[in-house]
């Protein structure tokens, strides 16, 4: 069963070890300098920034992140996503990844996602959906939402986490029960 831990500035150093980690610096791409990892992460950490942050533990080892956010709170993501689909009042989204090598390949992925959608409906009562965009040649990412329960409902060009990518993305999207 996993368990969630919210992430630490003390996690700091096991957070740079993923990202380095070339399965996951493919779709995250980040500087993991002490100074990106406080702008990018330690903000929100802190509390200064409407996001919120968990570790995924298997047996109490973590093993993998999700950032989970209401999508209103970031009215530029809202601009750039209502091109493309509608995003209704409460929607929200997460960003996700496995950084422990051996735990990838293990259908972790979704139980991670289907895990933080259960926790969510249960701490966030104003959220009616989640919609989250994933870059269309991450089929793996894809594939983990679609069996989540997660339904595909638009393809559309959005701003990549990589430079290196196209601006084509896939939008899965599951609404509460």
């Amino acid at each position: 069963m996993i368990t969630w831990r919210p992430l630490t500035l003390a996690d700091f150093p096991l957070l740079r070890s993923w990202l380095e980690q070339p399965f996951v610096a493919r779709w995250w791409n980040h500087e993991t300098s002490d100074e990106a990892l406080d702008r990018d992460f330690g903000v929100a950490v802190r509390g200064g920034e409407p996001a919120e942050m968990y570790l995924a533990l298997l047996s109490g080892q973590p093993f993998g992140l999700v950032q989970r956010y209401r999508i209103e709170d970031f009215p530029e993501y809202v601009t750039e996503l209502a091109p493309i689909v509608d995003v209704p009042p409460g929607a929200m989204s997460m960003d996700y990844l496995i950084g422990e090598p051996a735990f990838t390949g293990r259908g972790l992925g979704t139980a991670m996602i289907r895990s933080m959608l259960t926790r969510s409906w249960a701490e966030c009562p104003g959220a009616t959906c989640f919609l989250i965009p994933v870059h269309a040649d991450n089929r793996a990412s894809w594939r983990a939402l679609a069996k989540a329960g997660m339904r595909q409902v638009a393809t559309g060009e959005l701003e990549p986490d990589n430079p290196i990518d196209s601006r084509d993305h896939v939008i899965y999207r599951i609404d509460r029960a």
